[in-house]
């Protein structure tokens, strides 16, 4: 077997990963974009709508640990599958649902598989090729991620529009049992961890590194999702609010950018791409804070923070499971939880200042959550972010 043939990258096992990745984030975010007809169809109030998307993160946020602890010792594809049929039943339950209680269970079912699969798909798609190219595979099972908020998202809406809300979840449905067949097909089986071989939970989070790394997810997510949550009324500043999806589409563009350079490059530059992506995003936060108000500066500020940002997931997975290293999916469902703590905390925390503070406090608090992670990340040089990685 040649070098060339060894190092072929399996693309289309890859690419299952990343539609599941996709329908993960679509099934997630397709309802921030059609809250009016889905308010309308369930007969409440479209603030009663908007906590389907709570739910979801509420249910990824209690499963993800105690499901991989739980499923340590099974095979991994059929936990894969299981998660993926999981979104098939929540969205074909939400597609006929014409309760809103109902709807909520699906939701909460929803955001539970994704919670397994979230855990799982960063040390399945590790496994699949040599430690070299680890990073790279991350990177093409992560990409459904952009993907979903920049095209899926915005073509769900449209297609809601058209078809109607309800079309909208029964075409994702769909789109998992087509998947079920994909994986099933292309995706590798993996054994699980042996009995002699499990690590608890206490043990894989005091591994060198492994808090470094959940820190700085924690914080860098948490600064994000404070100005992600809050864009709009911190445009009004400069009076661009009716311009919150050009805005949001220069994010979007850049953060596919952000992935195909992450990607290309995290197997040789894991340590400086995470010190760089923290340091481009303070120094947007920066712009934002001192020039807040010009138009032009905006875009480039958002669309610093989007290349920052693309690319973050694959550089923080890749980081924890190389770090973990058995332990992987373990050690990945600590991070689902720090980053959905993170998702949920944006919320409160922004809302907190701007109610009390105003838009202006955001700068500030994001360039003090971005220093703490610079610091975390650069002092995590032997374990976490090491120097050299081979």
């Amino acid at each position: 077997m040649t070098s060339a043939t060894q190092d072929r990258m399996p693309l289309a096992s890859l690419l299952a990963l990343a539609m599941a990745a996709f329908i993960t984030i679509l099934t997630e975010a397709l309802p921030a974009g059609l809250l009016p007809q889905m308010a309308r169809g369930l007969a409440v109030s479209e603030a009663w709508v908007g906590q389907t998307v709570t739910i979801y993160a509420i249910g990824s946020l209690v499963a993800a640990i105690p499901l991989i602890a739980a499923t340590q010792g099974m095979r991994r594809r059929p936990l894969l599958l299981a998660a993926i049929a999981g979104f098939a039943i929540a969205n074909t339950v939400t597609t006929l649902s014409t309760s809103y209680a109902l709807t909520m269970v699906a939701r909460f079912l929803a955001g539970v598989s994704a919670g397994l699969l979230w855990a799982l798909l960063a040390g399945y798609a590790a496994r699949m090729v040599h430690e070299h190219q680890q990073g790279r595979a991350i990177a093409i099972a992560m990409v459904g991620t952009p993907l979903a908020l920049s095209l899926g998202v915005p073509a769900g809406t449209f297609l809601g529009d058209l078809v109607g809300w309800r079309m909208c979840f029964g075409i994702m449905s769909l789109q998992a049992l087509m998947l079920m067949v994909w994986v099933r097909l292309k995706v590798p089986d993996f054994a699980g961890q042996a009995v002699g071989k499990r690590l608890s939970l206490r043990h894989v989070f005091n591994l060198p590194g492994i808090r470094p790394v959940l820190f700085v997810v924690l914080a860098f997510v948490l600064a994000h999702n404070i100005l992600y949550t809050y864009i709009a009324p911190f445009l009004v500043m400069a009076g661009m609010v009716d311009r919150t999806d050009l805005v949001l589409l220069v994010f979007g563009i850049t953060s596919l950018l952000g992935v195909w350079i992450i990607g290309v490059l995290i197997d040789q530059y894991l340590r400086a791409l995470t010190l760089a992506s923290t340091v481009l995003f303070g120094l947007s936060a920066l712009v934002l804070g001192m020039a807040g108000t010009e138009p032009i500066a905006v875009y480039a500020a958002v669309g610093a923070w989007g290349l920052a940002f693309g690319g973050a997931a694959t550089l923080f997975q890749t980081a924890l499971a190389k770090t973990a290293g058995d332990a992987a999916d373990v050690a990945q469902s600590m991070l689902v939880t720090a980053w959905n703590t993170a998702i949920a905390g944006g919320g409160i925390v922004g809302g907190v200042l701007l109610d009390r503070l105003g838009v202006g406090a955001f700068s500030p608090a994001l360039l003090m959550l971005l220093l703490a992670t610079l610091l975390v990340a650069w002092s995590a040089r032997h374990h976490g972010f090491p120097v050299s990685v081979r």
